[in-house]
């Protein structure tokens, strides 16, 4: 089971709809070592055997550095390479039928936009961590629901699990958001598209270390 001391601090998320394949590994180590504390990895778009076969590397990367992996959308390939757990939407298998698949053990995340009322049943249910979003305008994701800083600060009152903000975060802007009670940042491209990653993902490591 997971803590607020597992998924505190910089969660980054691989989206390889970003980062060209064969510098997928690379990159993801290079978060790492600018103070990553969880990746996700993210493919819509890949066959199955390129899935498994980067999802397999970065489990073996993750796990040499002692850092959780999570898989996008997929319990199944989160099983195949013995990832840490698996991150859900709202299209995406139910977190009962999940947990079943993959164990007590398991982190499991739940994307609950800006609803609070999904977070608290995923709790319920037996989620890990819930993610709001988006906080600000994401390139990523155009289209998304627009969250609004109370939100973190109302969930923290109501929720006893980790709770992750995501969408257009930046080291400028990040603050704000963990001041309200995120304890995780999710990012993509604000690590992922800089030119130095490591020192892109540091900068959002120092917004932890802030009094």
């Amino acid at each position: 089971m997971t803590t607020n001391a597992t998924l505190a601090g910089l969660y980054v998320i691989a989206d390889t709809s970003l980062i060209d394949a064969a510098r997928l590994i690379d990159s993801v180590a290079l978060a790492i070592a600018g103070g990553a504390h969880v990746i996700q990895y993210r493919d819509k778009v890949g066959d199955r055997e390129s899935r498994l076969r980067q999802a397999t590397a970065l489990a073996r990367l993750c796990e040499n550095h002692r850092v959780p992996l999570i898989v996008n959308d997929d319990p199944e390939l989160a099983a195949d390479v013995g990832a840490a757990g698996v991150h859900l939407g709202h299209t995406d298998p139910s977190l009962t039928k999940t947990r079943r698949r993959l164990g007590s053990q398991a982190i499991i995340g739940i994307s609950c936009y800006n609803q609070l009322e999904l977070a608290l049943a995923a709790e319920a249910e037996g989620a890990n961590y819930v993610a709001f979003g988006s906080f600000y305008r994401s390139t990523t994701k155009p289209k998304a629901v627009r969250a609004l800083p109370q939100l973190l600060r109302t969930a923290k009152q109501q929720l006893n699990i980790p709770v992750v903000a995501i969408g257009g975060i930046t080291p400028e802007n990040g603050a704000t958001l963990i001041n309200a009670g995120a304890d995780s940042l999710a990012v993509i491209q604000g690590v992922f598209k800089q030119a130095d990653i490591r020192q892109a993902a540091y900068r959002y490591a120092l917004l932890f270390s802030r009094p």
